[in-house]
């Protein structure tokens, strides 16, 4: 069996920058298993694959993974995907908008994809509103030892350690400088015991951003088969909960530029966008650009 791929990357308007990510067509055929070894071939943060819809309204039904596992949602490739399934309906270089649904194993996620000029933008309203998980969190310093740092560097204005859930679970931890953000880095034992203490695999550290970003952050899950991810649209989309209970949210609609990427050289821009209404998030949204890399044939 012959696939067709291609690679975007995601969350940037410039080629080798960003979240890259493989997208395969026609994947309706493929058993999870044939899936997962394809993922962990392409050896990317995620790869999606793209099958017939269930329901024939909607655009696509699509499967995310890591290297190692099955993700029910994901920022980056929901937005790679949808620009990619809407660049195939429009000529190269015209201006469009158009909206889609893909069928994903979190739920049903409506996209809006645009494009003004060179680059294509989608912004995708979360499936899942995000919302704090209750648990015994680890302390600053446990934070500090996992992630090399002095408990000194941990928190920031009111920013306090959290764990939160929609779809995927993160673990969020502020950090006060961004001499701190640079020097961060996943120190065994100790974070393997704060994931453990969370039960997760991910860890997003955030801090105030510079040069016209609200948040720089980065984001760690070797265990997961990311060392470190260039730009993350789901932990992008829990962030808006993280800042929910810190009490940096009031009523209404709030926009934010999140940067990411920065420290490994692919620098990343994500827009969000949440909604608050009586003191509770009501939506999510997360948008950027994405620009395609390479195309080709992949066999099974």
């Amino acid at each position: 069996m012959k696939l067709k791929f291609v690679t975007y990357d995601v969350f940037t308007k410039q080629k080798f920058s960003g979240n890259p990510l493989a997208i395969v067509m026609d994947a309706d055929g493929l058993s999870t298993a044939q899936m997962q070894t394809l993922a962990r071939e392409f050896n990317l943060s995620e790869t999606i694959f793209v099958r017939k819809p269930v329901d024939p309204a909607h655009t696509a039904s699509v499967r995310i993974f890591f290297p190692t596992a099955e993700i029910p949602f994901a920022g980056h490739p929901t937005i790679g995907c949808s620009i990619f399934l809407a660049e195939g309906k429009y000529k190269s270089g015209c201006s469009f908008e158009t909206r889609m649904t893909l069928e994903e194993v979190a739920g049903l996620v409506p996209v809006t994809v645009s494009r003004i000029g060179d680059v294509p933008f989608a912004m995708l309203t979360a499936p899942v509103v995000p919302y704090a998980v209750e648990a015994v969190l680890p302390d600053a310093g446990l934070a500090a030892q996992g992630l090399d740092l002095a408990a000194g560097d941990i928190g920031f204005g009111g920013q306090c350690i959290g764990l939160h859930e929609g779809g995927p679970r993160f673990l969020y931890i502020p950090i006060a400088s961004a001499d701190g953000l640079a020097r961060a880095r996943p120190m065994e034992p100790y974070w393997s015991q704060m994931m453990a203490m969370c039960g997760v695999d991910s860890a997003y550290l955030y801090r105030v951003g510079e040069g016209g970003a609200d948040y720089r952050a980065r984001m760690f899950s070797p265990t997961a088969g990311i060392p470190e991810d260039p730009a993350t649209g789901s932990a992008s989309a829990l962030l808006a909960s993280q800042l929910l209970a810190s009490g940096a949210l009031k009523e209404g609609t709030h926009r934010f530029t999140l940067e990411q990427g920065v420290e490994m050289g692919r620098p990343s821009l994500i827009r969000m966008e949440a909604d608050v209404a009586g003191g509770s998030l009501t939506a999510v949204r997360i948008g950027g650009h994405a620009v395609r890399v390479s195309e080709g044939v992949i066999e099974v």
